[in-house]
């Protein structure tokens, strides 16, 4: 028998699992888009990365490249997708595909996360639905042109 640490981590967290995952994804119906993005639908591609930075640029590929067609995204709500390939279409290529790049930091994780926070930050931004304004407000911004440019 191997000697235990007291600090181990099946000492410290008896009832937990090791095992390191993807965590299940559960949807909340009040949400339109959660932020869950499933890893294994998108196309993701790391390189060298340009700039300043000595060898290490030359020898880590860090830049990423995540890509995925974005009209057969089913993770995203059809609604949702159809605003963003109306926001975002000079980021889409001929064949749909919607390509988001990062070189921001030396390191491949956080790149991977800058290009996953953009995707989520798009996502929801198309998400946000624009309020009708109400007859007092078409009021005051009518009363505003008229004095702005008097008849």
């Amino acid at each position: 028998m191997a000697y235990k640490s007291a600090i181990s981590l099946e000492t410290l967290y008896p009832n937990s699992s090791l095992k390191l995952s993807t965590p299940s994804f559960t949807p909340n119906p009040n949400e339109k888009f959660s932020g869950y993005i499933p890893m294994e639908k998108l196309e993701i591609k790391y390189s060298a990365s340009s700039g300043p930075g000595g060898q290490n640029v030359n020898k880590v590929h860090t830049k990423v490249d995540l890509r995925f067609k974005l009209s057969e995204a089913d993770w995203i709500p059809a609604e949702i997708r159809d605003k963003m390939i109306e926001l975002h279409s000079n980021k889409l290529t001929k064949e749909g595909y919607l390509i988001l790049r990062s070189d921001v930091t030396r390191t491949q994780q956080l790149n991977l996360a800058d290009c996953l926070q953009k995707l989520r930050n798009m996502i929801r931004d198309a998400a946000v639905t624009k309020r009708e304004p109400t007859p007092e407000t078409e009021e005051r911004i009518r009363q505003r042109q008229l004095k702005a440019f008097p008849p």
